[in-house]
């Protein structure tokens, strides 16, 4: 399977570590490095225009899907999405537009079609016609999980690893190292550890995102921090958890972008001890970030609070028993600095269209960057 793949990894570091279309650079000091501003995007076609889109570095649709073993884009809407999402280079020239598939409940077939070698290779080839068609940049692979359970009913086996391993060197193969490969990992220990033949993987791939969000999910019975930073004494997964379970596999932390999440979580509690959090409850609903300044606010009788530990908010509604679990302008601005300080490659986020217009999340991000370049720190 691997016959060739010792000499393409090899060239390829070389050329993806230094090659032109890799992502602008901020300065620190006389020193430039590459830091990577990656916003997912599953909004109406014409919303994305509505954001200040020359603060990314790199925006991806979400999602295109399997039919049978190809890449589809699934309708004329999408097809439209496209289309808008690349005329914003005409705004920031050097914008990178990257294609995902799959996302949670967007990958029914993949561990069957990415099973063979024959299905594989045809979507291999399907890619790189489809990257073609709509000049963009590189493909995102977002499948929720291998080898783990993921999607309720989604097929899933301990083979999906080493397929896995597979489909990516394919793609590298068949794309070449001008179009950029990054995959969607999840940030939670029990993905890092059985999901990705990391030291296989990483030297084939421009980077890969951290799911350092959901990290407690929809279907936790209890309440807690879904987007820390840090770990806590009642909640081990966390941004940093992941990153350095990540390197500790063998992942170059250059190559490590974490993830932000521009939306909450609400959880009703049947506990609120310690202002609800991590009190047994139920997910009740998500909020975009846009939403917060009229939902989570004192009037409604929410209170908010501030994790000294975690080092991220959450904020509480005792009559309701509502516990708010979320990303602010401050936990946003301390995972950027965490990302510089580490080396990382960058950040990245779930969703724009889940920010503000203006005066939103993206600006926090901006703001740091350019505190860093002003600053050398």
């Amino acid at each position: 399977m691997y016959r060739s793949v010792f000499l393409l990894i090899i060239v390829l570091t070389e050329s993806v570590a230094g090659h032109a279309q890799g992502p602008p650079s901020i300065s620190s000091g006389q020193v430039a490095r590459p830091f990577a501003v990656i916003g997912y995007y599953a909004g109406r076609t014409t919303m994305i225009d509505s954001f200040e889109v020359e603060k990314l570095t790199h925006l991806i649709f979400s999602f295109c899907h399997l039919k049978g073993d190809k890449l589809s884009v699934n309708n004329a809407r999408d097809s439209a999405t496209i289309r808008r999402m690349v005329a914003l280079r005409q705004r920031n020239p050097q914008l990178k537009i990257i294609l995902s598939l799959g996302g949670w409940g967007g990958c029914a077939t993949c561990s069957t079609v990415f099973s063979t070698k024959k299905g594989r290779k045809k979507f291999a080839r399907s890619v790189k016609k489809t990257l073609r068609d709509f000049h963009s940049d590189g493909i995102d692979l977002d499948w929720e999980y291998p080898v783990i359970s993921g999607f309720p009913g989604h097929a899933h086996g301990e083979e999906d690893r080493a397929n896995f391993t597979d489909l990516v060197y394919r793609l590298r193969k068949k794309l070449g190292p001008a179009k950029e490969i990054s995959f969607a990992a999840g940030g939670f220990d029990l993905f890092i550890d059985s999901s990705i033949e990391w030291k296989k993987v990483m030297p084939l791939i421009d980077r890969v995102n951290l799911m350092s969000y959901d990290l407690v999910s929809g279907f936790s019975t209890n309440a807690g921090h879904h987007t820390p930073l840090y770990s806590t004494a009642r909640q081990k997964q966390s941004t940093d958890n992941g990153v350095m379970r990540m390197i500790a596999a063998g992942v170059p932390p250059d190559k490590i972008v974490i993830g932000a999440a521009f939306y909450g979580r609400l959880f009703q509690v049947t506990d609120t001890t310690g202002n609800g959090l991590y009190g047994k409850g139920s997910f009740y609903k998500g909020l975009s970030y846009s939403r917060f300044a009229d939902s989570i606010t004192a009037a409604n009788g929410f209170t908010r609070y501030w994790d000294p530990v975690a080092q991220a908010p959450y904020a509480f509604n005792p009559r309701r028993q509502l516990l708010f679990t979320y990303d602010d302008s401050l936990s946003v601005s301390l995972k950027l600095r965490y990302a510089w300080e580490k080396n990382l490659n960058g950040i990245m986020f779930w969703q724009l269209a889940d920010d503000a217009f203006r005066n939103g999340l993206l600006d926090v991000i901006k703001h740091e960057l350019t505190l860093i370049e002003a600053n050398g720190r």
